[in-house]
């Protein structure tokens, strides 16, 4: 450019707003260009002037990008990418002061000393150049622009106190990450600024901070070169850096720079120091919040006129002196070394016959070390791509497009990434060059592509590392004291300003898990300015909620659908447990009383239900005397006693009594009384919560799984808890007690000293097998003989035609009419009633009741081995000669037809006792009275050795027939104690009680709701 036009210098501290002001000067001219230190300063005022006047008249143009349209008006560049040869009418330098580095001074020394606008020129930075400038560039004229806002040192701060809208400045990348990592802990994240990051990852980065998604920038010295952020106090993590060479400490006017970001226009900023950075020194800090330092005495320069007649004598140019007093000559910068290092290869050297050879060697030296791999391995990448370009003229595709794609990979971490991004901007660099590729707008805009897919990655991960976002946003509501509003979904989720911070259990609040303190404590003061409002809400919902969606657990704890919200404790008696609500102190007193309200009207009203018959019990004023005092008992009990232990109690009570007490459902079982109605399992399950907290249980036994007659009798488990859960143990197994006293109403009806069978409805009622049942009566007192005998075969069924059918059909009721006048024989009664009387009884039983019967939850094989076993008499002698001689012959055939089956004779085996025995009325009465728990008594028999239906007081018993069984001489056919007789019985017919009357027909038990029922389905059968 020509030296023409108005040049001038303006000068200033930081936040003067000089480059607003030489953007508004260049707007005011046709074309103009302005030179700015960073590729992301460039893009920012690249945005700023293309808002104003569009893009179509706007080109941006760094190093690595290009954009320039047709109609190019105003360029906006890096200062090392200005185009000195278009003659724009404005041309602008901004940080002018760089004139004074080691790096890259002698470019800006080179603008100052020879770039200029046709009408008007603007050399920006500090005032340290006054003095330069005025020797430099005779006619400039100068304008002092003061700050618009103060800056106060405020001393040292650690970084888990540093004020919001700070900024950290650190000199290496180790450094940042590290801090960036302590802010996200302590401070819920931060956006991070390094100058090698690309525009896209660096703006999404400011982004972050400048829209308040973070209060906290960590940042090297980028910042300090005129990046206009939101910062109010920078703090310096170092005061030394790497300059590429040596550790050196910066100067005050450096430190200025970069402290000179707090502060927006005329707000006020402040500094200091953090982390391990020493103190300011009193006359730096003052230099700083005065602007006054040093002036600059030596600017950086460098040979702008070249030749590049040989490689020697380019060298040679690069590296003249000079003599001027306010010029020293630049260390050897990157590109002359690297074109050292290439000189120094034949086969480059071999390729350079003309200047037109050297100047391509020379522009290719000046791609930037991007890498920072080592410089051997920069300088062979250089010579590979001057080959290409020296024999062919450009980069083949094939090779440029395998490096490319070898970098367009978007995983890894942030190191990855950040290595990638610095691999793609030498491509970059590579496709900006005019004439260096075939298609230069096509790989213009691949390069761009992977770098705005690696930018987008690296901002990902620079987030996802370095920002906890939940935390930022919640820590910034309540800085600015707005009030919070919480939302809690179905699922109790609990979301404050779109942020997950935990879920509402019940009254409860159950905060996100998190490793950070920090971050603990913020959810949860967050969750208590927030959750207020919706816990008055719950409570509401919860108090007009139905008891349906209520309900208490086996260990005491009371449920709001699938969340705890209390417990249930002790109280004056076991019907009256008190409430205790779960619900946080931050809740309120308000709310913890209507939740502990709510609760105790839901226990009040379920034990009410539940145990409706026991209150009815309490109520009753009819109730005097003794049967007031066994029902004080039975609801001290929660409904269900061991005989055994009122035996006394029982026996005191005279007829009138017991009535009154059956009219509340109470029945005088054989070995327990109970009512029926709280055998259910809602019911059960109750009792066992309310008996466990009376006795002050820390883990409570859980009631059995509904519907079962029988469970396994552990030998841990109190007998008490089998008890409350409604069974009783026997043997290997624990037997329901309502089926157990049908049981015994089917026992009273079996001569038990001369021993019985088990019939098919014994093994229905309780769903065994006979094995099972042997045990079962072993532990009621029995003693079980086994015994094999031949298996009955049923006859094999008769194929017939319809024919046939009818004509025996009709045959049949010919018949009937004829034996219908005839007397039935007794023989095959018993045979023919027994398995057909049993089933269906048993299951009206307990549909009756009101409790699930277990044979539909038992095995198959168990009901067709209960089937199998039959009342039948012995087997016929017949039977048995005809075994013997088919043994004796060795018929192997018909051996193999007989079918041994197992059988129990079954007897009343009373555990031996010391004391003097009784009369046998007497003994029997007493047994009856005090039950018959585990086989240790006998009790009381409507004829010898059978137990009676119902206690009594002794004189109680009925009157004897006097055609009892004894006179069939049954106990002269009674097995003997080794097994049945061998002999065979000793009439030939099977036996026959038909001549004395039916008791099981006039005998009916007055406890036992099913026993009427029972005996007409009998007489129908």
């Amino acid at each position: 450019m020509t030296r023409q036009g108005r040049v001038t210098a303006v000068l200033g501290p930081t936040n003067t707003g000089k480059t607003h002001y030489a953007i508004e000067r260049m707007l005011g001219h046709r074309t103009g260009v302005i030179g700015l230190p960073l590729r992301l300063l460039a893009r920012e005022v690249y945005d700023r002037i293309v808002a104003l006047r569009g893009p179509s008249v706007v080109a941006l143009v760094t190093g690595e990008e290009r954009i320039v349209p047709e109609r190019t008006q105003y360029w906006v560049c890096t200062t090392e990418a200005m185009p000195l040869e278009i003659g724009a009418d404005f041309l602008a330098v901004d940080e002018i002061q760089l004139c004074a580095d080691p790096d890259r001074g002698h470019v800006f020394t080179d603008r100052l000393l020879s770039a200029r606008g046709l009408h008007e020129t603007l050399f920006l930075g500090s005032d340290t150049m006054r003095g330069a400038i005025a020797a430099l560039v005779p006619g400039a004229q100068f304008i002092r622009r003061e700050r618009f806002s103060q800056l106060t040192y405020t001393g040292s701060k650690k970084i888990a106190r540093m004020p919001a809208r700070s900024a950290i400045v650190a000199f290496s990348v180790e450094n940042v990450y590290a801090i960036a990592e302590l802010i996200r802990r302590t401070k819920g994240g931060c956006a991070i600024v390094m100058g090698a990051l690309s525009p896209r990852t660096r703006n999404a980065q400011v982004d972050l901070y400048q829209n308040g998604d973070v209060d906290y920038l960590v940042a090297t010295d980028a910042i300090g070169m005129g990046l206009n952020l939101d910062i109010k106090h920078v703090a310096f993590a170092g005061t030394s850096k790497f300059d590429g060479r040596r550790m050196r400490a910066l100067a005050p006017d450096e430190l200025a720079q970069i402290a000179g970001r707090a502060g927006r226009h005329t707000a006020p900023g402040t500094f200091g120091v953090t982390g391990e950075a020493r103190p300011l020194a009193p006359e730096v800090v003052e230099a700083i919040e005065s602007h006054q330092f040093l002036p600059v005495r030596k600017l950086q320069w460098r040979n702008a006129r070249l030749d590049f007649g040989s490689l020697a004598r380019l060298i040679g140019s690069l590296e003249a002196p000079t003599s001027h007093d306010w010029l020293t000559r630049v260390r050897e910068a990157d590109d002359l070394g690297a074109l050292k290092a290439l000189a120094a290869m034949p086969e480059v050297t071999a390729r350079l016959r003309d200047a037109r050879d050297v100047r391509l060697l020379w522009d290719v030296c000046r791609i930037p070390d991007f890498r920072g791999i080592s410089p051997n391995e920069h300088a062979g990448l250089l010579a590979r791509l001057h080959g290409f370009l020296h024999e062919g003229g450009r980069i083949p595709r094939d090779w440029l497009a395998r490096n490319i794609a070898r970098i367009d990979k978007v995983q890894g971490d942030i190191d990855i990434l950040s290595r990638r991004l610095a691999f793609i901007r030498t491509w970059t660099y590579v496709a900006q060059r005019p004439g260096w590729v075939e298609d230069e707008n096509h790989w213009r805009e691949e390069t761009r592509a992977v770098e705005d897919r690696l930018s987008d990655a690296l901002h990902a991960r620079l987030t996802a590392a370095f920002v906890d976002r939940r935390t930022s946003v919640l820590l910034r509501r309540l800085n600015q004291k707005e009030s919070l509003v919480a939302e809690v979904n179905d699922k109790g989720e609990v979301t404050v300003e779109g942020e997950f911070i935990g879920r509402l259990e019940g009254f409860r609040f159950r905060q996100d898990r998190t490793e950070n303190p920090d971050e603990a404590r913020t959810l949860r003061q967050t969750a208590v300015a927030a959750l207020a409002p919706a816990f008055h809400l719950r409570a509401d919902r919860f108090y007009n909620a139905p008891d349906t969606e209520i309900d208490f657990t086996e260990q005491g704890g009371l449920m709001w659908g699938s969340d705890a919200v209390g417990k249930l404790t002790a109280g004056a008696d076991a019907m009256r447990p008190q409430v205790q609500a779960f619900v946080d102190e931050e809740a309120g007193a308000e709310v913890a009383e209507k939740v502990r309200r709510r609760l105790q009207h839901f226990i009040d009203r379920k034990v009410a239900t539940l145990f409706e018959p026991l209150m009815g019990l309490q109520r009753d004023e009819t109730l005097t005397g003794l049967a007031r005092g066994f029902a004080f008992r039975m609801v001290e009990a929660l409904g269900v006693i061991p005989r055994e232990g009122v035996a006394e109690e029982v026996r005191a009570l005279d007829q009138e009594a017991r009535a009154l007490l059956r009219k509340h459902g109470i029945r005088f079982g054989q070995f327990t009384i109970f009512l029926p109605a709280l055998l259910k399992p809602a019911p059960t399950r109750l009792r066992l919560v309310l008996w466990s907290l009376m006795q002050g249980l820390e883990e409570f036994p859980e009631s059995p799984p509904p519907g079962l007659v029988t469970i396994p009798n552990l030998p841990d488990v109190p007998v008490e808890h089998y008890t409350l859960s409604g069974y009783k143990p026997a043997g290997a197994r624990a037997i329901r007690i309502d089926m157990l006293e049908r049981l015994a109403d089917m026992l009273r009806t079996r001569d038990s000293r001369a021993g019985f069978e088990a019939v098919p409805e014994m093994l229905s009622i309780t769903g065994m097998t006979l094995e099972q049942f042997a045990d079962l009566m072993q532990g009621l007192g029995y003693t079980a003989e086994r015994g094999e005998r031949v298996k009955t075969r049923p006859a094999a069924p008769v194929e017939m035609t319809a024919e046939e059918i009818a004509a025996r059909a009709a045959a049949a009721a010919a018949g009937a009419r004829i034996v219908a006048t005839e007397t039935e024989t007794p023989e095959t009664e018993p045979a023919e009633t027994a398995p057909t009387e049993s089933a269906p009884t048993a299951s009206a039983d307990a549909e009756a009741a009101g409790i699930a019967s277990e044979e539909e939850t038992q095995p198959a094989d168990r009901a067709s081995e209960a089937e199998a076993v039959t009342d039948a008499a012995p087997p016929d002698p017949a039977d048995a000669t005809t075994v013997a001689e088919a043994a004796a012959t060795g018929g192997a055939e018909a051996a193999a037809e007989v079918e041994m089956e197992v059988f129990y004779t079954f007897r009343w085996a009373p555990r031996p006792r010391g004391e003097a025995r009784r009369g046998r009325r007497g003994e029997g009465q007493a047994r009856a009275d005090q039950g018959g728990a585990r086989g240790e008594r006998k009790p009381r028999e409507g004829k010898p050795g059978q137990p009676a239906a119902d206690g009594g007081v002794r004189g109680e018993a009925k009157p004897r027939q006097k055609d009892g069984p004894r006179k069939d001489g049954q106990r002269k056919d009674r097995p003997s104690k080794d097994g049945p007789r061998k002999d065979g019985p000793r009439s030939e017919g099977p036996r026959s009680y038909s001549a004395a009357p039916d008791r099981r027909k006039d005998r009916i038990d007055p406890d036992n709701p099913f026993a009427a029922a029972l005996m007409g389905l009998r007489d129908k059968t």
